[in-house]
């Protein structure tokens, strides 16, 4: 089994980083592989709402968005993660996120996935709430822990500094791998995901 989780900071290796690590610590520890996908520092590109995914199979846009989703097929578990700006994810995640599920939504579909937040003090409940969306659209079990899913610090230091929002992320760390498990172990009884009816949902022109 295999969890990826999404960097969606401009900082590679900042408060961010330090607890998508405290989570993919853990989930090596029970014996889960583990993939940490950064986004990156270059221009991502919004959804258009050309519609071009629905003959391409991808997006239309080249670049690390169609990267991601072919990885994506082949996890079993996600962890999306993001510093808070004006009380809202970064921006560039939100429009990786909207090409990635608009393009690519049979990769996520009923697949647990966890949210995750890091803010120098405000703002993470209502960003928790924007990428929960994703995952609610796209039948995808959500992952919580025992506080919201959420640290702080304005810095990897600080971040480091916030024992309870790193035991949080344990505890992500930890209810995701049992999920895990029971899918699997479900699988092997031959209990199957539903088959859901087609999306109605369409990006406006």
């Amino acid at each position: 089994m295999k969890v990826i989780l999404l960097n969606g900071s401009s900082h590679e290796n900042g408060a961010t980083a330090s607890l998508l690590k405290e989570i993919e610590d853990t989930l090596r520890s029970e014996g889960i592989e583990t993939e940490v996908f950064f986004i990156g520092n270059d221009p991502i590109r919004d959804c258009i709402g050309c519609r071009k995914c629905s003959s391409l199979g991808k997006c239309v846009f080249e670049d690390k968005v169609n990267e991601f989703v072919e990885k994506a097929r082949q996890a079993d578990g996600f962890v999306f993660a993001s510093p808070v700006y004006y009380a809202h994810p970064s921006g560039r995640l939100l429009s990786f996120l909207d090409r990635a599920f608009y393009s690519g939504a049979s990769a996520f579909f009923h697949k647990p996935a966890a949210a995750v937040l890091s803010a120098r003090r405000a703002g993470t409940v209502a960003s928790y709430d924007v990428i929960n969306k994703y995952f609610g659209i796209t039948s995808m079990p959500i992952v919580t822990a025992t506080y919201w899913n959420q640290g702080y610090g304005n810095n990897k230091e600080e971040s480091i500094q916030d024992t309870e929002g790193h035991d949080t992320m344990k505890n992500i760390a930890f209810n995701m791998a049992w999920l895990l498990r029971c899918i699997d172990a479900g699988k092997k009884l031959g209990i199957n995901a539903p088959e859901n009816k087609k999306r109605a949902m369409n990006f406006i022109r």
